[in-house]
Parts: structure tokens; sequence; C-alpha cells
């Protein structure tokens, strides 16, 4: 007889007999009837199907027997990835399809979140995060050649400086790279640290210039250059690109969900924007100050 989609067989000559049940791994288990008839409440209400207690990451689901093979791939992988978003807005800046401030906000937003989208195709432990670095690693060489003018590039520089000066690329594109590839190696993806760090940076700083650039009519009273509407952007951006990676982490096991950690990210998201806000930002770069905010903030917080 099957009830349920729960197997139960029993012997034609006596219900003393042992009955089996297929568990949710279609294992067969013995067990005798009088341990269903005793009980105050019936089998199917009871009965609760076995979790898997483990996840396998897509890394180990690809190469599980050569976990060195499957983190040369992911790297690969994420190069491809952070490869085709630059040359694709390389593009789009060289035909003029954005503003050059738009796009090359488009660049700081999207290079980020992008590469940490990669990280769980990495394996655990250092080996993983210091192969997922050199993507970035790749880049501080590039902004090199080029700020230095050793290598040209037209189409990059427009893409990522503000006013087509090869050397703005020494600053703040070197600044960022550099930032995020500390984070991957020091914090990696088990610490929510590197969330805010990259989220900060990348999510919160571009939808903030964005934002303050079109809306930003009112103005901060100590910082003329930075808008009321920008700061509301940066924190709103940052919070909630925070929130969604510590559910995508928390999906492969590499770290819990809970409000106290969502109330992290809410205070460094806010820490974060003050400091973006003030004068020293802009006299420095505030792809210094921002992930130094986070980074120090995260530290007393998480």
């Amino acid at each position: 007889m099957r009830l349920g989609g729960v197997g139960l067989y029993s012997s034609s000559s006596s219900f003393s007999s042992s009955v089996f049940v297929f568990d949710h791994y279609h294992h067969l288990a013995p067990k005798p009837f009088s341990a269903y008839t005793s009980s105050k409440k019936p089998f199917l209400t009871t009965f609760t199907p076995k979790r898997c207690s483990t996840m396998t990451l897509p890394s180990a689901a690809l190469f599980s027997q050569n976990p060195v093979v499957s983190d040369v791939v992911a790297t690969a992988l994420s190069g491809s990835v952070a490869f085709s978003l630059l040359q694709l807005l390389k593009e789009t800046a060289t035909r003029g399809i954005f503003d050059q401030k738009l796009n090359r906000k488009l660049v700081h937003i999207s290079i980020g979140i992008a590469f940490m989208l990669c990280w769980p195709l990495f394996s655990p432990g250092s080996r993983g995060a210091w192969l997922a670095a050199t993507i970035p690693g790749l880049n501080i060489i590039r902004m090199l050649i080029l700020g230095l003018g050793l290598w040209k590039d037209e189409a990059t520089v427009k893409s990522m400086s503000r006013f087509g000066d090869y050397r703005e690329l020494l600053k703040g594109p070197l600044y960022y790279v550099i930032a995020i590839a500390l984070v991957c190696i020091i914090y990696w993806r088990t610490s929510p640290i590197s969330i805010v760090a990259i989220c900060n940076l990348c999510a919160g700083d571009g939808v903030a210039d964005i934002i303050g650039r079109r809306f930003g009519s009112i103005k901060i009273p100590y910082n003329r250059n930075k808008s009321i509407a920008g700061s509301i952007a940066m924190v709103s951006a940052s919070f909630l690109a925070s929130v969604g990676f510590m559910y995508y982490f928390s999906l492969f096991g590499y770290m819990e969900r809970s409000w106290e950690m969502v109330l992290g990210f809410w205070i460094v998201a806010l820490a974060s924007a003050l400091v973006e806000s003030l004068p020293i930002s802009t006299d420095l770069d505030d792809n210094l100050t921002v992930p130094a905010t986070s980074i120090l903030v995260g530290i007393l917080v998480f």
C-alpha cells in the first residue's frame, strides 16, 4: 500500500511482521509494526524527511576531485566576466552612448559587484582567495601602466576618468582595485566586512554620484560639492546591496543571516555615507575613505 509518497510494505501472513519504510534518501529501514501502532499521533503526521546537512559549492560540484583545477577555471571565468564588462563599457564610452560621468560610474558599480558574485566559484581557504585576488591584481598593474603613460588606451581612460586624463588612473581607479584586492585576500567571503567594504565602495558610492548629479539641488551645508539626495542614495544602495550579498553568501553556507548583521550593515552604511560627505573625502579620494571607513567601523560592529 502507498500513502502520500511513503511506501508501507507488510507480509501477507501477519501485521506483526516487519514494516519497511522508504525514508527521504530511499533506503529501506525495517521497523516493527508496533512502533507505529503505539504512537499517539498518526505516522504520516509525524514523519519528517531527513535533510542534507552539507551544501555542495559550485566549484566542488564541477571538479570535486581536483580543487586546483576548479580554482583555475573559476579564475578564468571570473576574469572573463570582468573583462567582458570592461569591454562593454569601453565600447559605450567610445560610442558616447552614456554621458562620460555616468559611464565611469557604471564601471565603478558593476565591476566590483560582478566580481564578488563570482566568489562562490572558488574553493574555500586561502588559495581561492589569492587566486580570486589576481583579477583585481592584474587591473592594478593595468592602471599603473596606463596611468604612467607606458601604454595608450584612450577608450579605457575615457571610461574610467573624469576628464579624460590618463594620469587620473593613478588615483581613484587605482585605489578602487587595490581596495577590492585587499578585501578579497584579508576578509574573503566569510566576513561581513568584505561585503560592506565592496558594497559601500561600488554600489553606495556609485549610486550616490548618479543620484546626486540629477536630484542633488539641496547641498550639504558643510560640503557644497555633496548633496543630501546623494548621501541618502548612498546609504540606501549600500545597505540594500549588503543585505542582498548576506542572503547570497548564506545560500552557500559562508555566513548565517541575522538581524544583528542587518543592523550592522545599516550602521556601516551610515558611517560611510557620513565620511563620504566630508570635504576630506574630496581632498583625498572617496575610493580610499569609503572602504577604509567600512572596514574600521565593520571591525567594531561585526
